[in-house]
């Protein structure tokens, strides 16, 4: 059976890759400056790690008022994300064809990556969908549709040489480091960083490890190894409403922001606040 991106796009586990795509877009320099200069992301990371999913979860699998509010959406936040060459360093372009190109064949290349450390190898028929799939989400962020390489094959010639010639500038560094090592976030988020990391890391070609401070070893490697055979046993087994949940709260979150709502976070913290006192629920 043919499998594609609305099969396996709403796996929870997908999140595993979440630093390795976001590290292989800031090593790109121009995307680096781009975000260190115009973002918050080291201030909200989980905001933006939200804001990125449902914006794939909405193009997979989302109804056409949901595609259309989340292009406005990028859109909007793309405009002011531009500087011309400034003599110091060279300027960018959110709208950038090729930055946009870049963007989107890390999280393509981060999501087979993951789902065939856990699923294993997507066969012929399944991966060339899987491919296609992604195009949408290249040309939803108004990439031009000629500009993803027309093929697998000719896919990994293009990954092949932009990982052989990436190598983060001081701007990504700085940005990818405080998300690596957050000083001024949530205690929980503080809490699962350490797990992501290594995972991160794990994921990541040795260069950009090197680039962006990230220690590795024969023992780590081992363990990361360990890991992901473990995954590959526990997680498919896990009922689909826990593998699918962030992919479902992605989505009533933008349901609730169309229709003038409060989100399904903030309903529970509203309905907690109004329990009367002594309720232990």
């Amino acid at each position: 059976m043919v499998r594609g991106m609305a099969d396996y796009g709403a796996e929870a586990i997908l999140l595993a890759g979440a630093g390795r795509a976001l590290l292989l877009q800031l090593a790109d320099p121009p995307v680096g400056r781009g975000v260190h200069e115009h973002s918050t992301f080291t201030g909200r990371p989980v905001n933006r790690l939200k804001g990125t999913l449902t914006y794939v979860y909405a193009i997979v699998y989302g109804t056409e008022e949901q595609v259309n509010a989340v292009r406005r959406r990028v859109n909007r936040a793309h405009v002011p994300v531009r500087r011309a060459d400034n003599g110091t360093s060279p300027g960018y372009n959110a709208y950038d064809p090729e930055l946009q190109l870049w963007v989107v064949a890390t999280l393509y290349d981060t999501a087979v990556t993951v789902i065939e450390k856990i699923y294993g190898p997507l066969d012929d028929e399944s991966a060339d969908a899987m491919y296609q799939d992604y195009a949408r989400i290249g040309t939803a962020l108004q990439l031009p549709a000629g500009m993803w390489p027309k093929d697998r094959a000719a896919f990994g010639r293009y990954w092949d040489d932009r990982i052989a010639n990436l190598r983060a500038e001081d701007a990504g560094i700085r940005v990818g480091r405080g998300l690596l090592y957050p000083k001024h976030t949530a205690l929980w988020y503080r809490a699962i960083i350490p797990p992501a990391r290594f995972l991160t890391a794990g994921l990541l070609p040795e260069q950009l490890r090197k680039d962006f401070g990230l220690p590795w070893s024969e023992r780590r490697q081992r363990r990361f190894d360990r890991t992901m055979r473990v995954l590959s046993v526990v997680y498919p087994k896990l009922p689909q409403g826990i593998r699918h949940w962030f992919k479902d709260y992605c989505l009533s979150s933008l349901d609730a922001e169309l229709n003038g709502q409060a989100g399904p976070a903030k309903q529970w913290w509203s309905a907690k606040q109004r329990k009367p006192a002594g309720s232990l629920k």
